[in-house]
């Protein structure tokens, strides 16, 4: 069964930077598609980022294109999270979990899967 664990997670001045891991146990993380999802308190949780299972195709929020990254190691079995010029409206908990790949007329998108981490808090402010 796979396991995820998150971190990377802290607080940061607007306009910083974070790298999310999402390090996966007890299975190949190669064989699953894997996504970031965010909750911010008192908001519902939201998609950020995913990644194809193959590592060829990503898809990404309208809000932080441009700003993240998402990229994934298969030989550390870990999906990273590059998060640039980040801004308040990026606090909340980070979610990554395995997803489903979806593909329609060509554009690459996904669905939460059943596996889940704990998550880890990002706060920006200053």
């Amino acid at each position: 069964q796979l396991q995820l664990v998150e971190s990377g997670g802290g607080l940061v001045q607007p306009g910083g930077s974070l790298r999310l891991s999402c390090v996966a146990s007890g299975s190949r993380l190669d064989w699953y598609g894997i996504g970031w999802f965010r909750q911010a308190p008192g908001k519902e949780r939201e998609g950020v980022s995913c990644i194809s299972f193959t590592g060829g195709s990503t898809n990404y929020a309208d809000s932080v294109k441009g700003r993240f990254t998402i990229s994934r190691d298969t030989a550390k079995n870990t999906v990273f999270l590059e998060m640039n010029s980040l801004k308040p409206e990026d606090t909340g908990v980070y979610y990554c979990a395995s997803v489903e790949d979806e593909w329609h007329d060509g554009t690459y998108t996904c669905r939460p899967g059943a596996y889940w981490g704990q998550g880890t808090q990002v706060t920006v402010s200053s």
